[in-house]
């Protein structure tokens, strides 16, 4: 029996995803940028389901315009039923890229209408996550990657190489957008992608890809399974607002931790840093009178406290 080509083997990748992640789902949106990787997911999960293609036009180069006009006709020639430019300013904060993704996830979140979006995410691009984490130095959660289902973010590509994407995009006949910041090496996930990868794969012998996209799954499983057990500690551990001190002191590092984390996104942190966390644990583990620890709150010109009095751990806000 001949083997499916690249279209038809990359539409049974996705119809497998959708049985297992959107068993109900009767339509969907697909996160089209124009380059091969959202173009070949769009190809096919145009033949599966009703498909709106979404396309963020961020306005960072003179030609992004007529870019997304491109992929806004590739999507009906792909049989797609709609397609939507979404035009995004992008701010600062973080950094450019940073800031690019935050404008495109809220754009994209404003106009999917309640419907879940496929994101074109691939193996290759789960691999590059998982050594940003690593240098970050930011623990477990950070290396292991990006979610398969993240709702309503799913992501059908990540057992996918990015070559095969491409060798979709051939087969269709697809001329997919080459973004130039995807060889900007200003930026440090294109250094990644274009000289440590290659580096790794050289020295190791090749498989650094997919070892290191593996990795990321086993840690998610890991991850999630204790941030489980954090949630129902937390339940029981906070009353009031407050978290019970002698609740959590005598439990595993890793799990006081979770319930430090969960307690702290819930009382309104964001941004939390690791070394924010483990200053909240010493107040756990290691008080002796220590004073309040600032985590990034959530609210505008504000900052947030977590203190000790006694027996419990709270939270308390002051104007910057």
């Amino acid at each position: 029996m001949d083997r499916p080509g690249p279209l038809a083997a990359l539409r049974t990748t996705v119809d497998g995803f959708a049985a297992t992640w959107l068993p109900d789902a009767k339509s969907w949106c697909v996160a089209l940028s124009g380059g091969p990787d959202s173009l070949a997911l769009t190809a096919a999960a145009a033949r599966l389901r009703p498909t709106t293609a979404l396309i963020v036009d961020h306005g960072l180069q003179p030609d992004s315009d007529a870019v997304a006009e491109t992929a806004r006709e590739q999507a009906g020639v792909l049989g797609c039923v709609a397609a939507q430019v979404l035009r995004v300013r992008v701010g600062t904060d973080g950094g450019p890229e940073a800031a690019a993704r935050t404008a495109r996830y809220s754009a994209l979140d404003l106009a999917r209408d309640g419907a879940p979006v496929l994101l074109g995410h691939t193996l290759d691009d789960q691999a590059e996550t998982v050594l940003l984490g690593l240098g970050r130095g930011s623990g477990a959660r950070s290396i292991a990657g990006m979610r398969p289902s993240d709702p309503p973010w799913y992501r059908p590509l990540l057992g996918v190489r990015r070559h095969h994407t491409h060798a979709v995009c051939a087969e269709a006949g697809l001329s997919g957008w080459d973004d130039p910041h995807n060889h900007d090496r200003r930026f440090t996930r294109v250094r990644l992608r274009a000289e440590v990868l290659p580096l790794l794969e050289d020295v190791l012998g090749g498989g650094v890809a997919e070892a290191l996209a593996r990795t990321a799954a086993a840690l998610r499983e890991d991850t999630e399974a204790l941030d489980g057990l954090a949630h129902d500690v937390q339940v029981t551990a906070v009353v009031n607002g407050a978290l019970n001190v002698t609740a959590i002191a005598e439990l595993p590092v890793a799990l006081r931790r979770r319930v430090i984390r969960g307690w702290l996104l819930a009382g309104g942190a964001a941004g939390l840093t690791d070394g924010q966390i483990r200053a909240v644990d010493a107040l756990v583990v290691d008080w002796r009178g220590r004073g309040a620890v600032a985590v990034g709150g959530g609210i505008p010109r504000t900052r947030l406290f977590a203190e000790r009095r006694g027996a419990l751990l709270t939270l308390r806000t002051e104007p910057v």
